[in-house]
């Protein structure tokens, strides 16, 4: 039974330290991204990002490349489950992957 209950505290503490490195970024402020259910623009709108927000960077993935205030880039940026936003619309800081990529 103890190792039954070490097994599940480590998964518990593996969950809380994986949450814990999802980071916020700015979207380009003006801009109402769209916000797709794949990693390009052929995919379908889900939803518009309202002004002046931040997103999380679950993972991120290539997909079609896309020209925005912060560059451009084939980089796809996931924001939630089945979510995503070309980066060329999100200040990382970086022109390269900031976060895991999507499995």
């Amino acid at each position: 039974m103890l190792a039954g209950l070490t097994g599940a505290l480590l998964m518990v503490g593996a969950a809380t330290a994986e949450a814990a490195t999802v980071r916020y970024y700015p979207v380009a402020p003006g801009y109402r991204v769209n916000v797709r259910s794949g990693p390009g623009t052929s995919y379908t709108i889900i939803r518009v990002l309202p002004l002046d927000i931040k997103v999380p960077i679950y993972c991120q993935t290539a997909g079609t490349t896309e020209t925005g205030p912060y560059g451009t880039s084939n980089i796809w940026d996931n924001v939630s489950n089945g979510q995503y936003v070309s980066d060329a619309y999100v200040n990382t800081g970086s022109d390269g992957y900031v976060a895991d990529r999507c499995s």
